[in-house]
């Protein structure tokens, strides 16, 4: 084959790998549209378990100002801190910055509520998806059809990434709305925040991109591993509470934050609540700076994206040699 005509296929390839892109977002799209009571159970019920979160972080903030406000005969000016407050002037200092910590605590939970929608369809959409495609006959089609692996699972990103949002969105919104939180976010930092936030999701679904071939190759465990993984990553990575206080949990929390960090959300959210809540907790709970977890971000997510072409060829390679592209009853 000459290089002109090498050259000549390239157009073609390029059309028919972003014709397949489209022909995978478009069920996700159009599904979302087509079943309005998808954004009730998916955006309106999991503010219930946010709720959760909210009323109990919300209790214990009254409680310390409840502590800052009282007076008593050994604190007159209430407890700021550890010690009695000295006067007016510090109990009021402290009284604002509780206010603004409760504050940044619970827009920290909202926000983590609305990330969640996205790791949740990382797992279950993308991760599980060649297995699922698998069991319903259609794997083998995919693999026959001349286009890269990486269209097919790209296309289930992005119609994943719009559907995802549309929950994400309205979580964060009522979110933000019925429990009155104030966001700090200077306008210089936004376009940061919309970098951080773009970088974190393609990390996260080249992530899933990798899962979904290696998924395939464990068969059935792949919907008890997605099972469990479900909550601890929601734990680790701090969806519901800052992540770095972790680092002030000795050996072993220092460990587990070391190792929640090769989950993009658990950068992805700090550095979002970072440029949210800037002055929160006086920057005690933060791993990183925002500019570094960017920079880690982006290394995540051309490490997951290589690695899942690596996997999705090996798992074709495999398939071809082994039969595995159909299950024994099919």
């Amino acid at each position: 084959m000459t290089a002109a005509s090498v050259a000549s296929r390239i157009p073609h390839r390029l059309k028919l790998n972003l014709q397949a892109i489209v022909g995978r977002a478009y069920p996700r799209v159009v599904g979302a549209n087509r079943e309005p009571s998808w954004i009730f159970f998916e955006a309106i019920l999991p503010l219930l378990g946010i709720a959760a979160y909210v009323f109990i972080y919300r209790a214990l903030g009254d409680r310390a100002i409840a502590a800052i406000m009282t007076p008593s005969p050994g604190a007159p000016w209430g407890i700021c801190g550890l010690q009695p407050c000295v006067d007016a002037a510090e109990q009021d200092a402290y009284h604002v910055m509780a206010l603004a910590n409760v504050n940044a605590l619970i827009g920290s939970t909202v926000l983590g509520g609305a990330m969640v929608a996205f790791w949740l369809n990382v797992l279950w959409s993308m991760a599980s998806q060649l297995y699922w495609e698998k069991e319903i006959g259609n794997l083998q089609l995919y693999m026959m059809a001349p286009m890269s692996r990486m269209s097919l699972l790209g296309g289930m990103a992005l119609g994943g990434m719009f559907m995802t949002s549309v929950r994400a969105i309205t979580t964060l919104v009522v979110g933000v709305a019925v429990f009155t939180v104030t966001l700090q976010l200077d306008p210089a930092n936004a376009g940061l925040l919309l970098a951080v936030f773009f970088v974190t999701l393609t990390a996260l679904y080249g992530m899933g991109m990798m899962l979904a071939s290696l998924y395939l190759l464990w068969g059935r465990e792949a919907f008890n591993l997605s099972a469990l993984l479900e909550e601890p990553i929601f734990f680790t990575s701090g969806f519901y509470f800052p992540a770095g206080g972790f680092a002030r949990a000795g050996a072993l929390g220092r460990a587990v934050l070391t190792a929640a960090t090769a989950i993009p959300a658990t950068l992805g959210l700090d550095a979002m609540r970072q440029l949210i809540f800037p002055t929160a907790w006086g920057g005690q709970f933060w791993i990183f700076s925002p500019g570094l977890e960017l920079e880690v971000l982006l290394v995540l997510a051309a490490v997951f994206l290589v690695l899942a072409r690596y996997t999705l060829a090996y798992l074709e390679k495999l398939a071809r040699r082994e039969g595995r592209l159909t299950s024994r009853h099919q």
